[in-house]
């Protein structure tokens, strides 16, 4: 299929071109680059909420759950499945998407795994990119889960709206452990596996973690006990959900998040423009023996950066 058709059935709302669309954009494909350049402008302000936790605590689990009660209210919802990438192909393993065995029950629902592909964070460089086309499609609501927790917690808040972090009861001793970041992304807390012993010590120990930490809320942070296996609290946690993008919709702060996501993205493109472009500078660089420092700064001025010298003693 050339690009016009399927573009032309992308405007038709026919799932095999959002995949289609979603697979050039995940590959970095020229025609990817492109739709998301001209189709940028005309994205709908889809809700993003973001899953994350460290691996095993039943994130996929409660995704499933969840969707079920999303695609019952809303129009159109889509799921951002992040997989560990394969060893051999970079390719997601697709373990998520075998968890979630509901979306086959709604029409509505469109899921997608993608590979982190070592990304630390827990997302794929692309996710992103995939978001804009899922909104660009006319999703209501995008889900993301992530793979787990790694050294960039920050990366799930900066992509979406709400942020649900999933924890088990043994997680108490490591919670102590973690970074701050951790506690402070959240908007919801879930303590799954709630059927295992210590689930309340659990959800104690988070809400006393909480009000230690600034800028939040406690009484705002809700922390509830979760089962996927019995579907235990999951309408608790689909009404926290509801409650927390009401909140954001009454008020500047989802105005302020999305503000802060478009600097962002630009940031993150001039960047791997920049790194791109002085790759092969470098190489070219005929002084080898040059300092990194006198290197960088003759670097800065080929590429035409207004380089001062107060510039260069703060760094």
């Amino acid at each position: 299929m050339n690009y016009p058709d399927l573009i032309d059935d992308f405007k038709q709302k026919k799932r095999g071109a959002l995949a289609r669309v979603i697979t050039l954009v995940d590959n970095e494909e020229d025609e990817g680059i492109e739709f998301l350049k001209e189709n940028y402008e005309k994205r709908k302000d889809s809700f993003r909420i973001g899953i994350t936790g460290p691996p095993g605590v039943g994130k996929s689990s409660l995704v499933n759950h969840l969707l079920e009660r999303f695609a019952k209210k809303y129009e159109n919802f889509g799921v951002i499945a992040i997989d560990p990438s394969s060893p051999f192909t970079g390719g997601a393993l697709l373990g998520d998407r075998l968890r979630m065995q509901k979306s086959y029950e709604f029409e509505n629902v469109f899921i997608r795994s993608i590979a982190s592909r070592g990304s630390l964070g827990g997302l794929s460089t692309s996710t992103e990119n995939i978001s804009q086309v899922m909104e660009s499609f006319g999703m209501d609501v995008i889900l993301i889960e992530t793979v787990g927790v790694g050294q960039s917690e920050l990366d799930i808040m900066e992509i979406t709206d709400i942020v649900i972090v999933v924890l088990v009861p043994e997680s108490g001793d490591s919670i102590q452990a973690m970074k701050a970041g951790l506690m402070e992304i959240g908007d919801i807390f879930v303590v799954n596996k709630s059927d295992r012993d210590g689930a309340d010590r659990a959800v104690e120990f988070i809400k006393s973690s909480l009000s230690f930490k600034k800028n939040i809320k406690n009484n705002e942070t809700p922390v509830i006990k979760t089962s996927a296996s019995n579907e235990d609290n999951i309408d608790s946690l689909f009404l926290a959900i509801e409650d927390r993008m009401k909140f954001l919709n009454d008020s500047d702060e989802l105005k302020m998040k999305r503000e802060q996501r478009r600097e962002r993205e630009v940031k993150d493109i001039l960047r791997d423009l920049f790194i791109k472009s002085i790759d092969k500078l470098i190489k070219n660089m005929e002084n080898v023996n040059a300092s990194p420092y006198e290197k960088a700064k003759k670097i800065l001025e080929k590429t035409g950066f207004n380089f001062t010298e107060d510039l260069w003693k703060k760094r």
